[in-house]
């Protein structure tokens, strides 16, 4: 039966004395997808040709010939001439076998000291941690076209809501701004979900170490990790950075969709709030006036996808003995949908905001109704020393008056005014205006003009708008 073995043709097929059934073939692969991990897998390699080199493990001329055979198939991937092998299972397979052929003995030796759960451990972190970076100069780009609204708006005021009522009076452009603030945290999220990534797993082999005499520490260096990970065990069956970063991807895309939640109101016509450049909206198939804001509604509705991929991954690793078990091979389906879903996400929402222009006119008007300086007028009397919930009881019978006559509080008399309190003045036509509500807005982080320049400002530094 000796003859029999390795049947299979697979690479780890030595004990094995009948072929993979086609099916099953079909079933485990994941080079359909995993290809994309080509340039990190090919990074991965060739540092851990050196350490092996510089360790005696194979010779300088070996080293040379994997090294030139891994640059080759690199620029074949690239040029899209390789052929990539679904019997081969994935891209670490099917770059091996692709050396060994061109190579001989030299590429047989590769794997030395090496097992293919820590070689996609190491794959995955070196292509997030490229992902984290280009992810954080989208995020930058949104922020940015946010803020050139913001300056270019600044001085428009507008509804806040509450409930999806109206509340109080606020600049657009501190509006705007909160934006830039939601994508600044999801940047800063994205940096430390990153330190955790950068983590160097390669070494640790199947899950125990290995007895050969490799050196992490070089290889670390050779691939810009600041540190090697500590235990073999958690390295073989560790997706928490894969977990961590889908939550960092899931966030932004929330905040995305809150975000396309509120164009699609404001460019309905019950607002008009803005409006769209047409290149970014579609029309209707049987209603010819119709523009639809389709962009901010696919941004919305990918929410879900995104969301999706996250507990999808938290539902795989929820069960999962240590160390390495085959379902962690579903990672990777859900962290590349989410990112290709966030990235594009990002991408079209920069474009759209560069091309939308708000209706600053709509906005100021819509701020006419609604008794929207009611609070004002509570602040008001606090400092005529009056307590807040008294001050609360007589502005909310000040609102009563105001509905039962069908006039909004600017249209009321000073001495209809005091007849609900003696300490209101003439000074109290000051806060009743939407601009002398906005403008008393001067605390940390409020909507005064005042307030809201020393942030577009800040924002601009930041961002190095000019």
């Amino acid at each position: 039966m000796a003859g029999a073995h390795n049947r299979s043709g697979k690479l780890w097929g030595g004990r094995f004395a009948e072929e993979t059934a086609a099916s099953v073939e079909a079933f485990t692969e994941s080079i359909s997808y995993d290809w994309r991990l080509y340039r990190h897998d090919i990074m991965g390699s060739k540092a851990h040709a050196r350490m092996l080199a510089k360790q005696g493990l194979i010779t300088g001329n070996e080293c040379d010939a994997i090294l030139q055979g891994l640059t080759e198939i690199e620029q074949e991937i690239n040029d899209g001439t390789f052929v990539f092998r679904p019997e081969l299972e994935d891209i670490h397979m099917n770059i091996e076998k692709a050396l060994t052929d061109r190579v001989g003995a030299a590429g047989e030796k590769l794997h030395t000291a090496r097992s293919r759960n820590d070689q996609v451990a190491l794959d995955i972190r070196l292509y997030l941690r490229d992902e984290g970076a280009a992810l954080d100069r989208l995020l930058a780009e949104v922020q940015e076209a946010f803020t050139r609204q913001a300056r270019i708006c600044l001085g428009a005021v507008m509804p806040g809501y509450t409930h999806m009522q109206r509340a109080q009076p606020v600049l657009l452009s501190h509006h705007l701004l909160a934006y830039v603030e939601m994508f600044g945290r999801d940047r800063e999220r994205m940096v430390d979900c990153v330190k955790r990534i950068n983590i160097m797993p390669l070494g640790t082999a199947a899950l125990a170490g290995t007895g050969l005499p490799i050196d992490r520490d070089f290889v670390a260096r050779e691939l810009n990790f600041p540190a090697v990970s500590a235990n073999s065990m958690d390295t073989s069956a560790d997706r928490d950075f894969g977990l961590e970063f889908l939550f960092c991807l899931t966030t932004i895309q929330l905040h995305l969709s809150r975000m396309a939640e509120e164009l699609v109101l404001w460019s309905a016509k019950e607002f008009e709030f803005i409006e769209i450049g047409d290149r970014y909206c579609t029309g209707s198939s049987i209603m010819p006036q119709k523009k639809n804001p389709d962009i901010p509604e696919l941004i919305r509705g990918k929410a879900g996808r995104v969301t999706g991929s996250l507990v999808s991954l938290l539902m795989t690793v929820k069960g999962l003995p240590l160390t390495y078990n085959r379902d962690l091979q579903e990672d990777k389906e859900q962290i590349f949908d989410a990112l290709d879903t966030v990235k594009a996400s990002l991408s079209i929402t920069a474009e759209l905001l560069a091309n939308s222009e708000f209706n600053t006119e709509r906005m100021k008007e819509a701020t006419y109704g609604g008794f929207m300086t009611a609070t004002d007028i509570a602040d008001y009397l606090v400092t005529k020393n009056m307590p807040f919930r008294q001050a609360h009881g007589v502005v909310g019978r000040i609102v009563t008056l105001c509905q039962q006559r069908g006039i909004e509080l600017v249209e009321l008399s000073l001495e209809e005014l005091q007849q609900f309190s003696d300490r209101i003045e003439k000074d109290i036509f000051d806060v009743l205006s939407v601009e002398g509500s906005v403008n008393s807005r001067t605390s940390a982080g409020g909507t005064a003009c005042v307030r809201v320049e020393e942030a577009l400002v800040r924002a601009e530094q930041q961002l190095g708008i000019a």
